[in-house]
């Protein structure tokens, strides 16, 4: 029979895309029979549930396939009964980490589902389809129990017409992995051939306003208690040529962002740097990529390389996850931080660092992971993400989690609430915490005026007093404007002043003074302003404006360089590195570029 098969992918965001679905597509298209049609669809969790219906209807498929991710199991799990009733006939199967690894639990959840596949989905999908394609039988439970039963790597429900939602449920057995990754075609078809006619069931052209995310090892040798990858621990690599010849298309391309999804890149120092090499030898200026990786297992050939990259060409996504030896032991990570951080100080500033902390973890109380947090900090990252422990079905964090006294959400994103060491209370400090580290920090707007804040009161300090306070000031319970934040701060100056001036810390004391005008100063910097807040104090004079402007050689256009300039004028240099040393009279032209 003709078979038509749609691929679901349900993302986290519009920029994001899915890798699974365009890997299973491009290898059912490459190895499976001739009678079918099979392509994929995307959508957002944001998205009306009714506009993610009325597209896979429209597409009238004969099976469709979601792949399942902790972000997205509500939406698919809400949306399934809804498919069944529009498309009665249609089969719907599953896979993916979510529900690959809860299959027992989602379809006994769901009767509509009719087989989940575990693991890797590429050569069982294609089995599947070839049964379907090869069959000219009616599709009903038992063709599905028969026709299915022999394919490795599928959870099935028993068969018989008269099956209902207490059928038993059968796993087939493990499908084996795919060990020459060569075999993978490459996923994005579009960047290859831009035009429909040479690829009939491409479903996108080019959008280089989204993530293209690539493999080039699956695999993970490492135990890490929490992670789903901890489960698979048979590295697999593609080969380098492969990697070189696949990395060119998208260098080719202009591709603004290609993320690595290799879940540890720097396994092999002989192949990584290679790539890293070839990266750099054929850059466009244009591209950057992104590597996860372990900064600790850097090779000093790595950070000699690393060394010669310029900005604008890599980033690395570095787990720290705590500073807690204790707690880096329980859930199996290395316990050599000192190594880590002496790496991490190696990386040089051109390539941007994205180090991530997780709350939540054994033996890791609020103080302790303060103690973390400012060993982070004192790297100066360009991005810290606080993550909030997941307890996923099928780690050994789940076991470990159930004997000693862990509480956690029932369904995805089964987020730690409390555990023996850190209070429910805590864990919901820690959520404020994150929205003002985001606020100061991440987004680069408060440079400056961060920089001396880190050196007086401390980065902990800081952020745990801002944390109370914004509790106290219910500041938490809306959406805030950017320019919001700076109001906050300013508002607060006393506060940290008294912070600082307490017999408990040994910091340098904070003068509100010059905090005010480093706050000032990277609020100009934001660009050219209609309208001056009420906290701001806009020192200006437009003959000295004018002045400064004839210093800097412009004035070619008066209107045009007043327009994408600003005077101001502040009460110590507020770009030195220790603006506390001199104070005076500063006068400062701000240029801004021209869009």
């Amino acid at each position: 029979m003709f078979v038509k098969i749609l691929l679901v992918a349900i993302n986290a965001s519009y920029s994001h895309t899915c890798l699974a679905v365009r890997s299973i597509c491009e290898y059912v298209k490459k190895y499976a029979s001739n009678k079918l049609d099979i392509t994929f669809t995307e959508f957002t969790i944001n998205q009306p549930v009714g506009e993610l219906l009325r597209g896979i209807y429209e597409k009238e498929p004969s099976i469709i396939l979601f792949s399942t991710y902790i972000w997205n199991a509500e939406i698919t799990t809400k949306i399934i009964p809804d498919i069944k009733k529009l498309l009665p006939s249609a089969i719907i199967g599953a896979g993916g980490p979510e529900f690959g690894f809860a299959a027992e639990i989602y379809l006994k959840k769901l009767p509509e589902l009719d087989f989940i596949i575990k693991g890797e989905g590429e050569v069982t999908t294609k089995e599947i389809v070839k049964a379907f394609a090869e069959s000219e039988s009616p599709i009903n439970n038992t063709f599905l129990y028969n026709q299915l039963s022999d394919i490795k790597g599928l959870y099935l429900r028993d068969g018989g017409d008269d099956c209902d939602d207490g059928a038993a449920i059968t796993f087939t057995g493990e499908r084996d992995l795919i060990c020459d990754l060569s075999e993978l075609p490459f996923p994005y078809p579009e960047l290859i051939s831009t035009t429909q006619a040479n690829s009939s069931t491409q479903t996108e052209t080019i959008n280089k306003n989204k993530i293209y995310y690539y493999e080039s090892s699956r695999g993970c040798p490492y135990s890490c208690a929490y992670c789903m990858s901890s489960l698979d621990k048979r590295v697999r690599f593609k080969p380098l040529e492969l990697v070189i010849k696949e990395l060119q298309i998208f260098l080719d391309k202009n591709i603004p962002l290609v993320k690595f999804v290799d879940r540890t890149y720097n396994l092999q120092p002989d192949r990584y740097i290679a790539i890293w090499r070839y990266i750099l030898e054929h850059h466009n200026k244009v591209t950057m990529f992104h590597f996860e990786i372990e900064a600790e297992f850097l090779t000093e050939e790595a950070l000699e390389f690393l060394q010669t990259v310029p900005a604008g060409v890599m980033q690395f996504e570095i787990g720290v996850q705590s500073s807690n030896k204790k707690s880096l032991s329980a859930v199996k990570r290395s316990t050599n931080i000192e190594k880590l951080a002496a790496n991490i100080r190696r990386i040089p500033r051109t390539i941007h660092q994205h180090l991530d902390l997780i709350a939540g973890l054994p033996y890791e109380n609020l103080e302790s992971f303060g103690k973390s947090f400012d060993f982070v900090m004192s790297f100066a990252p360009d991005a810290i993400q606080l993550g909030f422990l997941k307890v996923l079905h099928g780690t050994e964090m789940e076991e470990y989690a159930k004997q000693n006294g862990w509480q956690w959400m029932d369904n995805p994103v089964y987020e730690t609430f409390s555990t023996p060491y850190i209070s429910y209370r805590d864990m919901l400090f820690l959520k404020d915490l994150e929205i003002l580290t985001d606020a100061f920090w991440n987004k680069g707007l408060f440079v400056h005026t961060m920089k001396y804040i880190g050196r007086t009161l401390g980065f902990w300090n800081f952020f745990k007093l801002m944390t109370e306070l914004g509790e106290n000031q219910r500041v938490f319970e809306a959406a805030r404007r950017e320019t919001f934040w700076f109001e906050f701060l300013n508002n607060n100056l006393n506060n940290l002043y008294q912070q600082t001036s307490s017999s408990q810390t040994k910091s340098p004391l904070l003068n509100t003074d010059i905090l005010y005008d480093l706050l000032r100063y990277d609020f100009v910097l934001r660009g050219k302003q209609g309208n001056w807040p009420v906290w701001y104090k806009h020192n200006y004079d437009k003959e000295s404006h004018r002045t400064l402007l004839e210093e800097a050689g412009a004035l070619s256009n008066a209107r045009l360089d007043f327009g994408h300039s600003e005077y101001e004028v502040f009460s110590c240099n507020v770009d030195d590195e220790y603006p506390e040393r001199k104070t005076g009279k500063y006068e400062k032209l701000i240029r801004y570029n021209l869009k």
